[in-house]
C-alpha cells in the first residue's frame, strides 16, 4: 500500500504542480496588460514592475489553489480511470476509499497550509504591492495610516480619527477631527457620530462641534446634521483604508471585536471572517467531488475533459460563495451561514457522488 500511495502521489503532485505553475503564470500574463498602460504612463521602471508582480504571487496562491487541487484530483483519478489502474486497484480488493486516501491527506494538509499562508504572508504582500503602485509608481502621497484599528488621516490644518470607514457606501463612522493651530494648539474639535458623502459634499450626523477661544475655554455646538467642507474626498481616505483581504484572521477577529464593542455594525467585516475560516476547506471539498467526478466511468477519462468539469465545477462554487457572502454582508443571511453554505451545498453534494461512486 505504501508503493501505491508513493504512486497517486507522484501523479498527483505532477499534475498539481503543472496546474498551479499555469494558473500563476496565466493570472500574471492578465495583470500584466491590464497593468502595462498604468505603468508606462507613470514611467515605471523594470524594477517597479517586477517588483510588483512577484508580491502579487502570494495573493495568487492563496486564490488559485482549491482550483488547482480540483484539477489535479480530476486529471489524476481521470488518468487512473482511463488507464484501467483503478480496475486493477479495486480487483485486487482496494476500495475506492483507500485509494482516494492518499489525496485526501494531502488536500487537508494543503487546508491548513493555505490557512497559515494567508494570514501570515499573503496580508503584507498585498499591502507592499499596493505601496508599490500608488506611492512609487503613482508617486501619490500617503496622509494617513491604519494604525491601532483605527483610521488616522493628516490633513492640510487638521488630523482626522475614524473608526470605521465604508468603502461601499463612502461613509465614516465614530469621526474625530481635530484642527490645530500654526503653533500647534487646538483651535476647534468635531466629534460626529458619521458623515456620508451625498453630492459632493460630507453630510455630518449627530455632531459636536467645540470652538476654543483664545484663552481657551471651550464653546460647544451640537447638530442634528451639518455639511462640513472638508477638502478631502472619500478616495484620500480609500488609500489608507485596511480592507479585510488585507489582515490575517487574528487581525480581523480583533478589529471585529473592537468596534462590536464600540457599538458599530460589523456585519461586513464578521462575514469576511468567517470566510477566512470556511475558505480553506474548500480545497478537501473540491477533492472530494473531483474523485466521484473522474471515477464514475472506468473507461472515459482524459485531461480536456477533466478540465472542462474542473472549470465547470469551479465556477458552480465562486459563484454561490460570493452569492451567499453578498447575502450575509447586507444583512440577509447571519454572517456565519453565509461564510459556510456553500462548502455546506457542495459537500453534501459531493459526498453524496462519493458514496454512490463507491456503491
Amino acid at each position: 500500500m505504501r508503493l501505491l500511495d508513493r504512486y497517486i502521489i507522484k501523479e498527483y503532485l505532477r499534475f498539481f504542480i503543472i496546474t498551479s505553475v499555469s494558473f500563476i503564470a496565466l493570472y500574471l500574463i492578465v495583470d500584466f496588460f491590464e497593468k502595462i498602460r498604468m505603468f508606462l504612463s507613470n514611467q515605471a521602471t523594470l524594477a517597479h514592475m517586477a517588483s510588483y508582480f512577484l508580491f502579487s504571487i502570494p495573493m495568487i496562491i492563496s486564490l488559485i489553489l482549491p482550483a488547482a487541487v480540483l484539477l489535479a484530483t480530476l486529471m489524476t483519478y481521470s488518468s487512473l480511470s482511463k488507464f484501467s489502474e483503478i480496475i486493477a486497484m479495486k480487483a485486487n480488493g482496494i476500495s475506492l476509499y483507500r485509494i482516494s486516501l492518499p489525496v485526501l491527506i494531502f488536500a487537508a494538509i494543503v487546508a491548513v497550509a493555505l490557512f497559515f499562508f494567508s494570514e501570515l504572508i499573503t496580508p503584507s504582500s498585498i499591502s507592499k504591492a499596493e505601496h508599490i503602485v500608488i506611492a512609487e509608481v503613482q508617486k501619490q502621497k500617503t496622509f494617513g495610516a491604519f494604525k491601532q484599528n483605527e483610521l488616522w488621516y493628516h490633513g492640510d490644518d487638521a488630523i482626522y480619527n475614524f473608526k470605521i470607514f465604508d468603502v461601499t457606501q463612502d461613509t465614516l463612522r465614530g469621526i474625530v477631527i481635530n484642527y490645530i493651530n500654526p503653533d500647534f494648539t487646538l483651535q476647534k474639535r468635531i466629534d460626529a457620530e458619521k458623515a456620508e458623502w451625498k453630492n459632493g459634499q460630507w453630510v455630518f450626523q449627530n455632531l459636536l462641534i467645540t470652538h476654543f477661544d483664545s484663552t481657551n475655554t471651550p464653546v460647544l455646538e451640537w447638530f442634528k446634521e451639518k455639511i462640513i467642507p472638508l477638502p478631502e474626498k472619500p478616495n484620500d481616505f480609500k488609500i489608507m483604508q485596511k480592507d479585510a483581504e488585507k489582515m490575517g484572521y487574528f487581525d480581523l477577529r480583533k478589529y471585529v471585536n473592537k468596534i462590536q464593542a464600540e457599538g458599530y455594525d460589523a456585519t461586513r467585516y464578521l462575514v469576511d471572517l468567517h470566510g477566512k475560516l470556511a475558505f480553506p476547506f474548500v480545497t478537501l471539498i473540491l477533492v472530494l467531488i473531483g474523485i466521484s467526478f473522474s471515477t464514475r466511468s472506468e473507461r472515459q477519462g482524459g485531461v480536456m475533459q477533466s478540465v472542462g468539469i474542473g472549470i465547470i465545477i469551479g465556477f458552480s462554487y465562486w459563484i454561490v460563495h460570493a452569492f451567499s457572502m453578498s447575502l450575509g454582508r447586507s444583512g440577509i443571511l447571519p454572517a456565519i451561514l453565509s461564510a459556510w453554505i456553500a462548502n455546506i451545498l457542495f459537500f453534501a453534494a459531493g459526498a453524496a457522488l462519493f458514496f454512490r461512486t463507491r456503491t
